[in-house]
């Protein structure tokens, strides 16, 4: 399902994971960037990885301010059990995949350690709990079709532990590429194959797809940082450097005090939507100048 099917062109922008603080703070930050007159989903290319995916997929069927005022106006839910078993990333979980890390040659590996340990979760929830993660990534999406530029949604092949890259031309709808690259627990599975989180690929950003893009803008959540060791080159870093020698131009926009301050310390819970959403809001507002003629045609 690896599909480049399209020439990349002048603008990328990447939506990187992390959580639903994340996900809040993305979509903050970019209506703030277009309330202070910078519209970055006008760009050629969108990449989304995990809580990214869904702010691509979200920003492609609603305006950022439609968007930013439904997680204002929406009452905070509290941390939940998930949905029929797709539970969220709890410390367990945590720990287990770190030793998975640590027991690791490389990326590669680790993604196909990985992917096993997901295939055996998502075994263990049963069917219903995908049905039911499934459910919950679609009613988060304001439209249930792919948006029209081209926006690419990553995600492992549990099975294999290769990287994948879905679009509108890789034969999967829409929610069901989302759920795939949210995946951080059970593995997913589209047809008679397994997905796990797009984060897994290299990094919760894998800005390396954005190669060839003359301009560059990446916003992460989780602030450049890895899980992975530092000879494995996987941290934000490394790939903004790699894109640089390649010619092209690239921002970065990573989280301001306030917005640390908004996501506490669980990115996870629900209830740090809307203040992550106004500190992301708040930031976009301060560098929609400083992006002005970066992002200008």
């Amino acid at each position: 399902m690896n599909t480049r099917t399209q020439p990349i062109s002048e603008r990328a922008v990447v939506l990187g994971g992390g959580g639903s603080a994340g996900n809040a703070w993305l979509i903050g930050v970019v209506a703030g960037l277009h309330d202070g007159g910078l519209d970055v989903t006008e760009a050629d290319l969108i990449i989304g990885t995990s809580a990214g995916a869904t702010a691509a997929a979200q920003l492609g069927g609603a305006s950022p301010a439609d968007l930013l005022a439904a997680i204002l106006s929406t009452p905070p839910l509290q941390p939940s059990t998930g949905s029929r078993g797709f539970r969220p990333i709890s410390s367990t979980h945590l720990e287990r995949t770190n030793a998975i890390i640590e027991a690791s040659t490389d990326l590669a590996d680790m993604r196909r350690r990985i992917g096993a340990d997901a295939i055996e979760l998502a075994a263990a929830v049963g069917a219903a709990a995908q049905e039911g993660w499934r459910e919950t990534v679609s009613a988060r999406l304001p439209s249930q079709e792919w948006p029209p530029n081209t926006v690419i949604l990553t995600a492992v092949d549990a099975d294999s532990g290769e990287p994948v890259e879905l679009d509108r031309h890789s034969g999967v709808e829409l929610v069901d590429a989302v759920a795939a690259s949210c995946a951080g627990g059970p593995a997913y599975a589209i047809g008679a194959r397994h997905y796990i989180d797009g984060g897994y690929r290299r990094s919760s950003e894998n800005a390396d797809l954005a190669a060839g893009c003359e301009r560059v803008l990446v916003l992460s959540p989780l602030g450049g940082r890895t899980r992975h060791p530092a000879g494995w080159r996987s941290d934000l870093a490394a790939q903004v450097e790699e894109l640089r020698a390649g010619g092209s131009t690239v921002e970065t926009v990573l989280p301001d005090a306030d917005s640390l301050a908004a996501f506490g310390d669980n990115m996870m819970n629900p209830a740090t939507r809307p203040p992550a959403a106004r500190a992301g809001h708040r930031q976009g507002l301060r560098l929609a100048e400083k992006f002005a003629g970066f992002w200008a045609r």
